[in-house]
């Protein structure tokens, strides 16, 4: 499987064209309902490139890697335990496939964490200092292939996405419902959601991972907080965190971003936690 250079260039189109949707969406609801910030914000122009990067890059590199997945799960995966799956009703499946890629999600990015050889990647996307809805997208490919496989791979293994299980396309409508909330819990948003934060992932919830020091290694769920709470990282106080960012140093420049954490001479930076 590949991506011909037209397909490529409609993925583009397409993030285009959802670029000006998240912007008339998120621009006016930041400048209302954000935190004030004096001057212009100088990761911009860095976090527009990495909207394209991290959304086009994974893209072309789990494309064989899924399809492989999918021939490996065919052969691994006994065919009554499909065919039970595929006998649920459409919803039955499309909670199950939620819950188990959330739970994938959740620990490839706590381990992401946990493992430097992971944070070296992963610390990209916390060197943000303005929670701002495209920070979303400010990630090393390597890191956005790593966390999706985490989510994506225990659904085909359980039978829950593969060509021969009906509503297969249960990957990408995760994959899309994720990045889209994925944009509302980085938006520089100050609103808090009283019950509904122990229901959903939120601004706060998220913001208080973006912390410099103390809660960085809290708060890893991407849409279901509960999952903080079962494994004992969930922290959600009723201030706002003072400060975001990390202190692991990453390059001024776009491609020393991108390229220093692939150089086996530069020692993995030590987690945060």
């Amino acid at each position: 499987m590949h991506f011909s250079p037209i397909e490529f260039a409609t993925g583009a189109l397409r993030l285009c064209v959802w670029l000006a949707l998240l912007t008339a969406l998120f621009v006016p609801l930041e400048r209302w309902f954000g935190q004030r910030h004096e001057g212009s914000n100088p990761e911009l122009r860095h976090n527009l490139a990495y909207y394209f990067i991290s959304s086009l890059v994974p893209i072309v590199f789990l494309t064989l890697p899924m399809a492989l997945l999918a021939a490996l799960a065919q052969q691994l995966v006994p065919s009554s335990f499909v065919e039970a799956i595929a006998g649920l009703p459409l919803a039955a499946r499309l909670a199950l496939a939620f819950l188990v890629a959330e739970t994938g999600f959740y620990w490839g990015h706590r381990l992401s964490h946990e493992l430097p050889w992971l944070w070296r990647f992963h610390s990209l996307h916390h060197s943000t200092e303005r929670m701002h809805f495209l920070a979303n997208t400010r990630s090393h490919p390597v890191d956005m292939v790593v966390t999706r496989l985490f989510g994506l791979v225990p659904l085909y293994l359980l039978g829950l996405a593969s060509p021969t299980v009906a509503g297969s396309g249960a990957p990408a409508a995760l994959l899309v419902l994720g990045t889209l909330w994925g944009f509302f819990i980085h938006a520089n948003l100050r609103w808090r959601l009283g019950p509904l934060e122990w229901l959903v992932t939120t601004p706060a919830f998220h913001h208080w991972h973006h912390t410099r020091h103390d809660h960085i290694d809290r708060n890893y769920a991407s849409t279901l907080p509960f999952l903080d709470r079962l494994f004992g990282s969930h922290y959600l106080p009723k201030h706002w965190p003072a400060e975001v960012g990390t202190d692991t140093p990453h390059a001024d420049t776009l491609t020393g971003q991108l390229l220093d954490p692939l150089l086996p001479s530069r020692k993995a930076p030590a987690t945060q936690g």
